[in-house]
């Protein structure tokens, strides 16, 4: 009988291989400490309300007492939150992440009319402040604020919006509960022969087996469930974008797609020139599909062949210190001090290395301004793809690392849209890297593949994704009833435009569009692939530049929130207002598709 290979308990973990949290709390008697000290600050909020238009000095004040009890909270959020991912199964922590929770949301009540009362001061008294010496390290913060101004509603419709919430999030919760719950896929045999029962997860390993039969069975199966619910899933994602419609319109935007895009300001051109630079350079997706046919020896291509790697797994071991090393030796070319402070943060505590029972799966960064910059890894010797993850998950936390230390803390949290590309960033090296040491032309091609699949799905597939929101909503904005059908032709004719005329599409793929979580979180998947072309052109920058390029970056690195994204990315050299950078991407992606057909 075979040995049954279990995973460690969390208390049987070497402590070298876990991450120190003192930077956060000593221990759980001192976040308890923390925590009194956070729950007796909220009554602090008090003193200034009704009394922001009084001075420029009690806004100051507010806004330093503000950025306090957010420093203090940080900390308390962050231990109770990483405590949770050792062992989801720990009652005491996940009590204690409940309790911060709590508190928070009284914080969040208790300043609930620091926003209001700044929009409605007089323009004089707004420029006054504005103007002001001692406002200048809240200047950012206070414009910010403003700019809602003529999106912001009077109290009343404040309130009743806000009352809405729970509301709004139905069509997001049944859809995640018909997905995640209710839809029962069957059983499927794998290439072994073994019964593996189909799931959302087990979808996608089952889309990498090397026996197209088990793919095509997986595939089939697996969206049997789609077209027996597929008038309910339409339901809900119409439902979804019809609020998203609703609260664009309420608040006085031209589109739900400027209001998605309002917070980080970036204009709709962005989005709209991400899309046309993506249909100018498909004729090279088309032939990485032709490619991928020819090497694999197909007389047709479906879209569950476009997932297994053409060539079979690179089966080299790496150990954690020499998949550090690895990492370490890519990022050489941002510098010894970007190195020298990772290097010892992943060989010393800042990662939480390997699986134990009850530890969060999946892999994330979570940094904070007087915290070590953490990063969860669940990390196998045996799986290649988990050194691209290391090295992705060290680009958030050297993000942050660096944002914390030029920053103050009022500007050292970065958005969504530039955290993606240093950690992309970090990928492209460690593939470049790997590539110029690849010892035969099977192991560069294995590499090739891989990267043209990295940028396939991040850049071309959440492209299409984008467009396809953008002409969903924008149906919905003109009155159109979105039925099944409207969804499905839709859905389909940009199916036909990105995979080509020669691919080979099921009439069941016309469902994906039901079965996309992101959908339901709109305009957002379009940040992949802008952060992942800025990556790409910001790499190839460093990599044929010098010290002026280098520098550029880690301004960028050290930049935080202190500009808007678009003007943060253009100051390390890439605007992303002009198509050039898509452009770059996408001509790097047609010359490895050329590359991998002379390799193979």
């Amino acid at each position: 009988m075979n040995k049954i290979v279990r995973l460690p308990k969390r208390s049987d973990v070497k402590t070298a291989d876990t991450w120190d949290l003192s930077s956060l709390s000593a221990n759980d008697e001192t976040w308890e400490i923390e925590f009194k000290k956070m729950e007796k600050m909220i009554s602090g909020f008090a003193k200034f309300k009704g009394k922001l238009g009084d001075s420029v000095k009690q806004l100051v004040a507010c806004l330093k007492f503000d950025e306090e009890f957010d420093r203090v909270a940080e900390k308390v959020a962050g231990y109770a939150f990483l405590k949770t991912t050792e062992d989801q199964a720990d009652a005491r922590y996940q009590r204690m992440i409940g309790r911060y929770q709590s508190v928070a949301t009284k914080a969040s009540e208790a300043a609930s009319y620091i926003r209001p009362e700044v929009m409605a001061l007089s323009e004089e008294t707004i420029k006054k402040y504005l103007a002001a010496k001692e406002m200048q390290p809240f200047k950012l913060v206070l414009e910010r604020i403003l700019r809602y101004k003529p999106h912001t509603l009077n109290a009343r419709e404040e309130q009743i919006l806000a009352m809405q919430g729970e509301m709004a999030q139905v069509a997001s919760k049944t859809f995640r509960q018909l997905l995640d719950a209710d839809l029962k896929f069957g059983v499927v045999k794998n290439e072994k022969g073994e019964q593996i029962e189909l799931s959302n997860s087990t979808f996608s390993r089952l889309l990498v087996s090397p026996e197209r039969s088990v793919r095509k069975n997986a595939f089939h199966t697996y969206y049997k469930q789609f077209t027996a619910h597929e008038n309910t899933l339409a339901s809900t994602l119409s439902g979804s974008i019809q609020k998203d419609v609703y609260y664009a319109r309420v608040r006085g935007y031209k589109s739900s797609l400027e209001a998605a895009l309002y917070p980080d300001n970036v204009p709709t051109s962005v989005y709209d020139n991400l899309i046309a630079a993506v249909h100018k350079n498909l004729p090279a997706v088309h032939e990485y599909y032709d490619v991928r046919r020819r090497k694999m020896k197909l007389r047709d291509i479906h879209q569950y062949d476009t997932y297994v790697p053409i060539l079979s797994n690179l089966e080299v071991k790496r150990t954690w210190k020499q998949a550090v090393k690895l990492v370490i030796e890519s990022l050489a070319p941002l510098g010894e001090q970007y190195c020298s402070v990772l290097e010892a943060g992943l060989n010393g505590r800042w990662c939480d290395r390997y699986p134990n029972q009850g530890k969060q799966s999946g892999a994330f960064s979570s940094g904070s301004y007087e915290g070590i910059p953490y990063i969860l890894m669940n990390y196998n010797p045996d799986v290649f793809n988990d050194v691209f993850t290391l090295t992705h998950e060290a680009g958030h936390s050297m993000h942050t690392w660096h944002s914390a230390k030029k920053q103050p803390y009022t500007y050292y949290s970065y958005v969504i849209f530039v955290a993606e590309v240093a950690s992309t960033f970090n990928e492209m090296l460690l593939s470049h890297h790997l590539m110029q040491g690849a010892k035969t032309d099977e192991e560069r091609a294995y590499l090739v593949n891989r990267e043209l699949d990295d940028i396939r799905g991040t850049l071309i597939r959440q492209t299409m994704f984008a467009e396809f929101e953008k002409i969903t909503h924008g149906m919905a904005e003109a009155g159109e009833p979105l039925t099944v059908e409207a969804l499905k032709s839709t859905y389909r004719k940009l199916l036909e435009q990105y995979f080509g005329p020669e691919f080979a599409l099921d009439d069941e793929l016309s469902l994906e569009c039901l079965r996309i979580p992101h959908f339901y979180r709109s305009f957002y998947v379009y940040k992949y692939a802008t952060g992942i072309s800025a990556a790409i052109a910001l790499s190839q920058r460093v990599l044929k530049g010098g010290k002026k390029e280098l520098a550029d970056y880690i301004t960028f690195l050290s930049g935080g929130c202190s500009k808007d994204p678009l003007d943060l990315l253009r100051d390390a050299g890439v605007d992303m207002e002009k198509p050039e950078p898509v452009d770059t991407a996408l001509a790097h992606f047609s010359k490895l598709v050329k590359e991998l057909d002379e390799l193979l």
